[in-house]
């Protein structure tokens, strides 16, 4: 395609892009909950060192296993937040690149192609990510619910 690309190329990018946008859309969704996941642990970590601090916490020996827990869960959450990051900024190198292709007239699929599997590979780790952290929580509430 060449700078006068008619109005019709224009659209096929647009409807090509499309897809793409609905995975920025859920990867904006995802950064919301693992957001909010890291927030309520960074809060509990907090109450639990002021407890601790104070030593005021009927159950004290329980503390420092519980804050060993949370702060493995922060730093998983952490690398799927960085991970959808990654994955959320290849999905818009991927989107500005299939405009310029059809503006500049060069076949940048290649690079279309290994942005999107590169935004792919991120998605599935960072997700992969997520799951653990989420066994990770829940192996530690249902190992404390048995105290």
């Amino acid at each position: 395609m060449t700078l006068n690309a008619g109005i019709d190329d224009i659209a096929n990018v647009i409807q090509l892009a499309i897809a793409p946008v609905f995975l920025l859309t859920a990867i904006g969704a995802l950064l919301g909950v693992q957001t909010n996941r890291l927030a309520r642990a960074v809060d509990r970590t907090r109450l639990l060192e002021e407890q601790q601090g104070r030593g005021a916490h009927n159950t004290l020996a329980l503390i420092p296993g519980e804050l060993t827990v949370l702060r493995s869960r922060m730093r998983l959450i952490y690398l799927a937040v960085a991970l959808d990051v990654i994955c959320a900024l290849f999905v818009g190198l991927t989107i500005v690149i299939a405009f310029a292709e059809a503006f500049v007239g060069l076949n940048l699929a290649w690079l279309i192609a290994l942005l999107f599997v590169a935004a792919m590979l991120a998605f599935i780790a960072s997700l992969a990510v997520f799951l653990r952290e989420i066994f990770l929580a829940v192996a530690h509430a249902c190992g404390m619910a048995g105290r």
